[in-house]
């Protein structure tokens, strides 16, 4: 995930621990209005913890009589102390913070330097945030696909029935997945008609990415051209949107081809694709068009860069899943 967006949630720990701190002193000032000795008795053990390090610093000698003397006066003032407590119903730890995660103590990170369980459930709500995701991956990932619904009989003119052309797909996307972090440039173009399981299969990548903290923005074709529009032609200012399409660990355009077609939308989407292609982020297309109907459509540099080693092609086909 971007510095930007760790940056942003570190952010919202720090916000949380100054209002935890906030919680702590007001609780402590309300206890010390009520109990007035309960105060005279904190600021005198802090007193006896000051001139103890002094005594300390002054003396070599008889060092075990000077901390046993002042570790008596402390026990009784905590005895005194704990005993009106109780005789108020009040918590012995009042004056302790109260943190949202015991484990960090709201800083995201474990004593050991790790990222604590609760910043790794942070970073994945940031993602699935950003991607635009968030309602349907619990119904639409790869636990959910379901192979049954593929014909295995013979379709059309192809070698393969649609179950043993979606197997081999599964598994590049399977692999898509795993090998996600590796420098290959590898990118995936999903071509073929509506209602064979392009858009669900986006949707699996995109929830087995989302859940490893990787920033993903999914837009449709012309979503993602109404926002450039916006920018461009409207002085619309939706910055982070902008950024994410070239910055995001991977760009989902889905339904290419729905869009309108014009100088606009192609020199736009030639300059996302290659300039994902040249920093090293990978895409993820879908489109009921074929690649004659891309190359008849767009322009020859956006047509190289789809048929170029880096992307896979990868056919859909088979009756319509939808009905």
């Amino acid at each position: 995930m971007s510095t930007q967006y760790i940056k942003e949630i570190l952010n919202e720990y720090e916000q949380t621990r100054n209002n935890s701190e906030k919680k702590r002193e007001k609780s402590v000032q309300n206890i010390y209005r009520q109990l007035p000795r309960i105060e005279t008795i904190d600021k005198e053990i802090k007193k006896l913890g000051l001139l103890m390090a002094k005594s300390l610093l002054k003396t070599t000698n008889n060092v075990h009589l000077v901390i046993e003397t002042y570790k008596q006066k402390s026990e009784q003032l905590n005895n005194e102390k704990t005993s009106i407590l109780k005789q108020n119903s009040i918590s012995l730890n009042f004056s302790e913070t109260t943190y949202v995660c015991t484990q960090c103590r709201d800083t995201g990170f474990l004593n050991s330097g790790k990222k604590c369980s609760c910043l790794k459930q942070q970073l994945i709500n940031k993602a699935y945030s950003l991607s635009n995701l968030s309602s349907i991956l619990e119904k639409e990932n790869f636990n959910t696909f379901d192979l049954s619904l593929f014909s295995d009989n013979p379709y059309s003119k192809q070698e393969q029935s649609p179950r043993q052309n979606i197997l081999e797909i599964l598994s590049i996307s399977e692999s898509f997945v795993i090998d996600f972090d590796k420098s290959s440039q590898e990118n995936l173009l999903f071509f073929g008609p509506t209602g064979v399981g392009k858009t669900f299969l986006i949707n699996c990548i995109a929830k087995a990415l989302l859940d490893k903290e990787k920033i993903i923005l999914y837009l449709t074709a012309i979503k993602m051209f109404e926002v450039l529009e916006a920018i461009r032609f409207q002085g619309t200012k939706d910055k982070k949107t902008y950024d994410l399409l070239f910055e995001s660990d991977l760009l989902i355009i889905d339904d290419l081809g729905t869009e309108l077609s014009n100088s606009f939308t192609n020199s736009e989407l030639f300059n996302i694709i290659n300039t994902r292609i040249l920093i090293n982020k990978k895409t993820v297309i879908s489109t009921n068009l074929t690649p004659k109907d891309i190359m008849d459509r767009y322009d020859d540099r956006i047509f190289s860069r789809l048929v170029s080693n880096k992307y896979v092609r990868l056919k859909f086909y088979g009756d319509d899943l939808r009905w």
